[in-house]
């Protein structure tokens, strides 16, 4: 019987990653840092037509891009004259489990199944386990999904309890665990206890399925208004959701569209913090993840990180936890649909995009999830005020301090967009470059690798290590 210790089973996680993963990712190394990520893609990936095919079959994907005419025409009242694009929804909520998370996890449910894997297992908090659930159900297998849930005092978020139930209610076992650095420890041992397969967000597979997404979107576009969109707008955690979308847009052919990733702000909350941990009434979307996984992607549970966000990233907006509460309850109240705040991180953003926009562009945002007790404001807004947090109206991009307070909008008006400089996060690369790796030095094939991650040159990448490093 294989040690247990917390040291023995990291020194195996590499061979435990590879036989619940079957990709033997040494394949792919170049040299240092540098490793051949297309060819990552192409091999363990499938392509757009395989990809719909395998989605098809379970009842993923083909959603519909409904545009938001009510909020619009507040858009328009709103606007400068001559401004005020357009915004149009892909309503994932109508995936199977309710959310875009259904393409990534219907590519891995089938991987496992083609592969012999009795079941599947992935670590999430939010609407991924629930995905990874469903679909293992429609593949007949059987899922494990382990949730960092509560503080020490044993107090859950409303978002990931109602999550837990979800994913129950599909037939997997609930694993729940404390915020802290034993989620990816347990979830090794629980992987090399029952030789599932690892259904991370992280593999190629979880890319290649959010990858039609992106191409829908193109396609939906021309068909319903003659051209590609002039900019998507994508809830950006851990770089999936926009790393996919991205891929998928460019395969259909729309390579002018500008790619917005959208976060909420909570600086200074610690993401794996006990004191922090439920003082965030958002569990995923915001700059917790957004921002470290875009600074160094390879954080990850796999050892090459399949999402690279600043590959495809052309522009970073941050927005704050009231304005995404108040833009879900005017999604219901004014466009009669009820969703979820983590697609509405990105509708708050566009909103804020489009009085800036001219009236005769079209923006999209990416996604919109189920909601449900967790999702709805009253519930996370009730469960801020127990844990201390302020409740306000007013001006949330100038009054919001993440931790202390929740300010809704007095206004539409107020919604605004922090547009966070992406040659910050491209520094923030570089420094975690030092950090990881002590590399102040690198060949070519790594200042090569650099600059296709950071979608610069390699003279700008030289200028950059000279600023932050040398």
């Amino acid at each position: 019987m294989n040690d247990m210790s917390y040291d023995s089973v990291m020194v195996r996680k590499n061979e435990i990653m590879k036989k619940s993963v079957g990709v033997d990712y040494t394949k792919y190394e170049i040299e240092g840092i540098a490793f051949d990520y297309e060819a990552m893609m192409k091999d363990a990936g499938y392509t757009i037509d395989e990809i719909k095919k395998i989605q098809l079959e379970t009842g993923v994907g083909n959603t519909p891009l409904v545009e938001l005419k009510n909020i619009n025409k507040l858009i328009r009242k709103l606007a400068p004259k001559g401004k005020g694009a357009r915004i149009f929804v892909k309503d994932e909520a109508t995936n199977p489990s309710g959310s875009f998370k259904d393409r990534r996890a219907s590519i891995s449910a089938y991987r496992a199944k083609i592969m012999g894997y009795k079941g599947i297992m992935a670590a999430t908090s939010g609407n991924y386990g629930a995905a990874v659930a469903s679909q293992a159900s429609k593949r007949g297998l059987k899922s494990i999904i382990v949730q960092e849930c509560y503080d020490s005092k044993g107090i859950g978020q409303p978002e990931i309890l109602e999550k837990a139930r979800a994913c129950e209610a599909y037939g997997a076992e609930v694993v729940q665990l404390s915020v802290g650095p034993e989620l990816f420890y347990y979830f090794l041992v629980l992987l090399e206890e029952t030789g599932y397969f690892n259904a991370s967000l992280y593999t190629p597979f979880g890319i290649a399925g959010v990858e039609t997404l992106g191409y829908e979107i193109a396609e939906q576009s021309i068909k319903q208004f003659g051209k590609y969109p002039d900019a998507v707008v994508i809830t950006h955690a851990g770089g999936g959701n926009l790393t996919g979308t991205a891929r998928g847009l460019k395969k259909a052919g729309a390579e002018n569209t500008k790619v917005i990733g959208a976060s909420v702000d909570l600086h200074g909350l610690h993401m794996a913090s006990d004191n922090d941990f439920n003082k965030k009434s958002f569990t995923t979307g915001h700059t917790g993840f957004g921002i470290p996984f875009a600074t160094f992607p390879d954080r990850s549970d796999v050892p090459r990180n399949a999402a690279r966000p600043l590959r495809y990233m052309d522009e970073y907006v941050l927005v704050t936890q009231g304005e995404v509460f108040y833009i879900t309850e005017m999604l219901a109240n004014i466009e009669g649909m009820q969703r979820g705040p983590a697609g509405n991180t990105s509708l708050a953003a566009a909103f804020a995009l489009a009085m800036e926009m001219d009236e005769d562009q079209i923006i999209v945002v990416n996604e919109t999830e189920y909601t449900g007790a967790g999702k709805l404001p009253s519930a996370q807004l009730t469960f801020a005020k127990e844990n201390g947090i302020e409740i306000k109206f007013g001006d949330p991009i100038n009054e919001d301090i993440p931790g202390k307070n929740i300010v809704l909008p007095d206004h539409p008006s107020k919604i605004k967009v922090i547009k966070y400089p992406l040659e910050k996060l491209r520094k923030s690369y570089i420094k975690e470059l030092k950090k990881r790796y002590g590399k102040k030095d690198f060949t070519n094939n790594e200042l090569k690798f650099i600059a296709e991650d950071l979608s610069i040159s390699i003279e700008e990448v030289k200028n950059l290590i000279k600023e932050v490093i040398s």
